[in-house]
């Protein structure tokens, strides 16, 4: 990779001067000399002095027209990480402005992970959240990626491939959600290069051996435009551009064309100086040449979520190629190359605009989404869904138009309206017509909900919603919901342990003693403590041990060991050190000693022992931290445990009867029966037997199957029976 040509400050002063005459430079001009002064001595991988990357980064946010607070910051970016220097020096310097930034740029930086899938995520996360604090973040850690991508060469290949990749996957089509096209282009065609090398210049061959011919064709044809808009006295400018070796990649893999099939390796840039003129081009432009139907989109009527406006068309020249023809006017043109960065060019003085400003709506539901999820990973699969759009409008009864990922449903429609809209989701009328929760909308929809105040979110939505805001929102409310029958189980938890030892609860279990036990217990108030009570986390044992004087402790110490040894012998079950909820084995698959089992708190029904193979397990593991390891006390005494068995027989007389002396011969009971005839020569008999453990009942399965008309015996786990949760 060529060396890139070295950035003086006077270059960045001027061109900061250029977007905004009256701009403060001196605090530019401070942050170079305290930069320079942090980093003397320190030395990039290429040997370059290390200001040489600050004042990259710089200049490119001279580029999306920043404001000097972000230029300034952009040049003390890797200080408080890599020099000697303090936050307070920045800050009685600078000012708070400029601290938060460097601050929230470093942040992302002293992040220690398990693995880079991990640091990858956490980092991109928390880039997302520090945008909470000040957009310009995220503005400025995409021009530092874009100058280190850009002196890659100089790495390991593998750290090459891994930024690369995490640079193809994140941080190119978040520049492009940002309406920054131009960094999203060259972040692309970087990391292609080093991620695939041969494709990368098997393209670049084929592009230099087409070079002359096509542009010979495109200087004709914008001359040809022009005279066009000449004739019809329409001001503009005409420039073109090839696609990028990345996007013709991608058309061929996505599209499985070869090079020479791909028809619109050029496009056509028509800025007008005026909306109306943007139509007018368009009209004289579908005139001259032949439109290809389903290649036009009119993205000024319909703005996308990252503001860009752009009439995109694509015609079928009088030569037989392809070409694409983007007419916008000069100020949407000026939008569509620094997307979210144009809404920074402010006053000094004024407020810079927030996520709650209107043009940042979907910038505003990635700070939900990162504020919503607990899960690193999580997060990035969720972020990437919204990464990757391609959108749909749909439209409200009043004709509102709403952009949405495709594959979006009615309910992702009721949450982009509104929270409560969602929460509230009834169904929905598509054109006028009732729907299924799960339609996926499309193109034109008009799209009216029905809702419902008894109507509350379910974890079911979860399945129904694609959005990232519409499954934040869900989330949030089955947490919050979750949160408040935890408090109220754990709150009832330690009264019945109080009953049970027959203390008074008025005496015991105020306000007052409830907030002590917590602080002594490190937690921050009582009800984070009776939310870990309730989610099992934490045991009503412990809290007694701090709420209760030394005298009454030893009586319920006591008490406790002989609970735990009675439970034990009983039910012949311990699930940790539980000692203070009711315990009781699950109705839909019937555990046997043996089965490998796990302990759920069921809110209101106590702990219940499933059998980790039972199919009730896969819906119940949405609630991990509900999920308790247990285990079988071989020295308890010995229980009868009802299993149900599924019999499928010949329908021959006496077939009841064999099979229960069999089973009579295994010295077990049949606690129930019922018997099908599911045709004219076969049956079923569905048993419920009495057993003792996993090898008594293995040995009736063999004793069964060998009799004559059996055809199969199995062990029946029914989901359908599971246990309310």
């Amino acid at each position: 990779m060529q060396a890139l040509r070295a950035i003086h400050l006077e270059e960045i002063i001027e061109a900061v001067r250029e977007y905004q005459p009256d701009a403060e430079v001196d605090k530019i001009l401070g942050a170079y000399a305290f930069a320079s002064a942090a980093h003397k001595g320190q030395v990039r991988l290429s040997g370059e002095p290390y200001m040489s990357h600050p004042m990259q980064v710089a200049f490119i946010l001279t580029k999306m027209k920043m404001d000097p607070a972000a230029i300034a910051a952009a040049l003390m970016h890797d200080t408080l990480e890599d020099t000697e220097a303090d936050p307070a020096q920045i800050r009685s310097i600078f000012g708070g402005e400029v601290l938060l930034l460097v601050e929230g740029l470093t942040k992302l930086s002293r992040l220690t992970f398990a693995s880079k899938e991990e640091s990858q995520a956490e980092n991109v996360r928390k880039m997302i959240l520090a945008m909470s604090n000040d957009l310009r973040v995220v503005l400025i850690k995409l021009a530092d990626r874009l100058h280190n991508m850009r002196t890659l060469d100089f790495l390991p290949p593998q750290k090459q491939k891994f930024i690369s990749q995490e640079t193809m996957d994140i941080y190119a089509p978040l520049a492009n959600r940002l309406g920054l096209h131009w960094i999203k282009v060259e972040l692309e065609n970087i990391a292609f290069k080093y991620l695939m090398p041969f494709e990368y210049k098997r393209i670049e061959g084929l592009m230099k051996e087409r070079q002359e011919e096509l542009d010979k064709f495109i200087t004709s044809l914008c001359a040809q435009t022009r005279d066009l808009m000449l004739m019809e006295k329409i001001m503009g400018q005409v420039s073109w551009r090839f696609k990028h070796f990345y996007g013709i990649y991608r058309k061929m893999t996505e599209q499985n064309l070869d090079f020479d099939q791909i028809y619109d390796l050029i496009g056509v840039r028509i800025i007008t100086n005026s909306l109306l003129d943007c139509y007018k081009v368009l009209g004289l432009v579908h005139t001259k040449w032949k439109p290809i139907p389903g290649k036009f989109k009119d993205y000024i009527a319909l703005p996308k979520e990252n503001m860009y406006q752009s009439i995109h068309t694509t015609v079928l020249t009088h030569t037989g190629r392809r070409v694409e023809f983007q007419i916008r006017s000069s100020q949407m043109h000026r939008n569509s190359e620094d997307g979210v960065a144009a809404h920074f060019r402010y006053k000094e003085g004024k407020r810079p605009p927030t996520k709650d400003d209107e043009n940042f709506i979907w910038v505003k539901r990635l700070l939900d989404l990162g504020l919503s999820v607990d899960n690193s990973e999580e997060f990035i699969d969720t972020l990437k869904m919204d990464l990757f759009p391609n959108e749909v409008y749909v439209f409200t009864p009043k004709q509102e138009v709403k952009a949405l990922p495709a594959g979006a449903t009615p309910l992702d429609f009721a949450y982009g309206i509104h929270t409560q809209l969602g929460n509230h989701f009834l169904g929905a009328l598509v054109n006028g017509k009732p729907v299924p929760p799960d339609y996926q909308l499309r193109n034109g929809d008009v799209v009216e909900v029905l809702t419902s105040n008894e109507q509350h979110p379910v974890r079911d939505w979860l399945k129904i919603a694609v959005t990232s805001h519409g499954r934040a929102k869900i989330k949030g409310y089955l947490r919050n919901a979750q949160k408040v029958e935890s408090l109220r189980l754990g709150n009832e938890i330690v009264e019945n342990e109080l009953r049970r030892h027959g203390l008074d609860l008025k005496a015991f279990w105020t306000k007052e003693t409830m907030e002590a036990a917590a602080v002594a217990l490190g937690f921050k108030n009582a009800e984070v403590m009776l939310d870990r009570i309730g989610i099992s986390s934490l045991s009503a044992y412990t809290v007694l041990h701090k709420l209760l004087p030394a005298e009454k402790w030893r009586e319920v110490e006591n008490r406790r060991k002989n609970y735990i040894a009675s439970v034990t012998e009983n039910l012949g079950v311990r699930v940790g050190d539980i000692h203070d909820m009711l315990i009781r084995f699950a109705g839909c698959c019937n555990p046997v000693p043996g089965d490998p089992i796990l302990g759920y708190i069921s809110a209101g029904h106590g702990l219940v022992i499933h059998a980790k193979s039972c199919p009730s397990l896969k819906s119940l593991e949405a609630d991990p931290e509900r999920l308790l390891e247990a285990r079988w006390e071989t020295a308890a005494k010995k229980q009868l445990r009802p299993v149900r068995i599924l019999i499928k027989s010949l329908n021959r007389p006496g077939i009841l009867a064999r099979v229960s002396a069999a089973i009579a011969g295994c010295e077990a009971n049949i606690a129930s029966a019922t018997v099908t005839a599911t045709s004219a020569i076969e049956g079923d008999l569905d048993l419920t037997v009495e057993i003792e453990d996993l090898n008594h009942l293995q040995r009736i399965l063999e004793t069964v199957r060998g009799l004559d008309g059996i055809r199969s015996v199995e062990r029946i786990m029914d989901a359908r029976r599971a246990e309310k949760r």
